[in-house]
């Protein structure tokens, strides 16, 4: 793998929380571009690992490499899905908007109209709708294109599919695919090897960690 396509290099993380042993990683790397998969059973450190990855925490000890944009914080560079999205009181295009306003970011509508056909929605049907207005997949679905929005270099997703339809899922699945032969780098959390088929992701299995 060249430099130029490495966006990672963790080398030897370990997170703890308190005596608790959340996480141990001895490598990974990761390119722009390319799905990776973190399987393995509750309580080995998926979740943990996102957060890291997306510089919300600092491992306790180890490295995190980012290859980013120079100048830019990594952390603005990288954004998280969590399983239970979080969406603003307000109407559709206005959480979709939230990140790019805030950032300062020009072509605001254009951005906003693009991330939501990204995950299947037709901007001028679901722009004016309101949070209470929506169903469990079309709310994942609203907070995906939140975050793809801000065209990141790395898509974190947790459990991005969990207990949604298979229309919201398979949504979500194009909208990875999309965002990855755009060069963004996806990593997923999940339990649904199912539903990871059909996306080519390289998988890496955590191993349950010693209390």
């Amino acid at each position: 793998m060249s430099t130029s396509q490495l966006l990672y290099r963790c080398h030897n993380l370990e997170q703890r929380y308190g005596k608790h042993l959340a996480l141990t990683l001895p490598s990974l790397t990761l390119a722009r571009g390319e799905v990776l998969a973190l399987l393995g059973a509750n309580g080995t450190g998926k979740s943990t690992l996102l957060r890291l990855l997306a510089f919300l925490d600092k491992p306790y000890s180890g490295t995190i490499d980012f290859y980013g944009e120079k100048g830019i914080a990594p952390r603005r560079q990288a954004t998280l899905l969590l399983q239970e999205p979080y969406l603003l009181t307000c109407s559709v295009y206005d959480n979709v908007a939230y990140g790019l306003r805030v950032r300062g970011c020009s072509g605001i509508q254009e951005r906003v109209e693009a991330a939501l056909v990204a995950v299947g929605f037709a901007p001028q049907a679901i722009s004016k709708r309101l949070w209470f207005e929506l169903s469990g997949g079309e709310k994942q679905r609203v907070a995906l294109a939140a975050r793809l929005a801000l065209r990141p270099l790395a898509l974190l997703l947790d459990e991005p599919t969990s207990n949604l339809d298979s229309r919201s899922a398979l949504c979500i699945q194009q909208a990875v695919q999309q965002a990855s032969a755009a060069g963004m780098a996806v990593v997923i959390a999940t339990h649904d090897t199912a539903w990871l088929h059909s996306l080519n992701a390289r998988q890496v299995i955590l191993q349950e960690n010693a209390w």
